[in-house]
């Protein structure tokens, strides 16, 4: 589905991802672990296509998209939803989740029902704007809105961040159910070891922008992990 490979990205002339190489294949939940700042949001916006890569690969669906801008990425069939939700705060949230439909592969005239289904709170909040929610109903509408396209690859840049533990358990459940239906793919940064050890199939640990290791989600040490995220 997804292959990085020798990715080398940054900003200016700092250089924060150095010979990156991740895979995430169909229907699979591979989580970035590692602690603030070593480089995790930094792939995802490298993957988008926010920021260039200055070295390596990037592959969808066995076709280079190293040089895609990100709205070609989004036609493709990936969504994303960056860290900080990034939802139009003057915009309702109807109209948030029809600007997700512009990212579709397919014409769309409304908001899919298997978008909005897993979030039953938002329908009654249409008329709202969206910087009227609160953090955890942003963070829905954000996930929402990236479903809104039909997404074969979703970036999830720390979903749970700052979020109560209910909207936790249910961004968990949504998770768990896009992975169960097995057709699309995601990419997930995520800190919490429980979080992780319940959605991901497998595991990618960066430090100082690169992988210091990798595994199947069956042969997770929690101990060895919490090494790579305690400051």
């Amino acid at each position: 589905m997804l292959s990085v490979e020798d990715l080398e990205a940054g900003y200016g002339e700092s250089v924060i991802l150095r010979g990156v190489s991740i895979r995430v294949k169909p229907g699979q939940v591979v989580c970035l672990m590692g602690r603030n700042g070593v480089g995790k949001t930094t792939l995802m916006k490298s993957v988008m296509g926010l920021l260039k890569a200055r070295k390596g690969r990037m592959c969808y669906q066995n076709r280079d998209m190293t040089k895609l801008q990100p709205y070609e990425r989004a036609k493709l069939g990936i969504g994303y939803v960056p860290q900080g939700r990034e939802i139009f705060g003057g915009l309702t949230v109807e109209e948030n989740l029809l600007l997700g439909i512009e990212a579709s592969r397919e014409p769309l005239h409304a908001v899919p029902q298997s978008a909005i289904e897993k979030f039953p709170v938002l329908p009654a909040m249409y008329a709202r704007k969206g910087g009227d929610l609160s953090g955890g109903q942003q963070q829905q509408l954000a996930l929402a809105r990236a479903l809104a396209s039909r997404p074969e690859l979703l970036l999830l840049d720390e979903p749970t961040e700052g979020i109560q533990p209910s909207i936790v358990k249910d961004i968990q459940e949504v998770i768990r159910s896009i992975k169960g239906q097995g057709q699309t793919s995601i990419l997930l940064v995520e800190q919490s070891i429980d979080f992780v050890k319940s959605v991901a199939d497998y595991y990618y640990i960066i430090e100082k922008g690169t992988v210091v290791a990798e595994g199947n989600i069956e042969a997770f040490d929690d101990s060895e992990v919490r090494k790579h995220l305690v400051v």
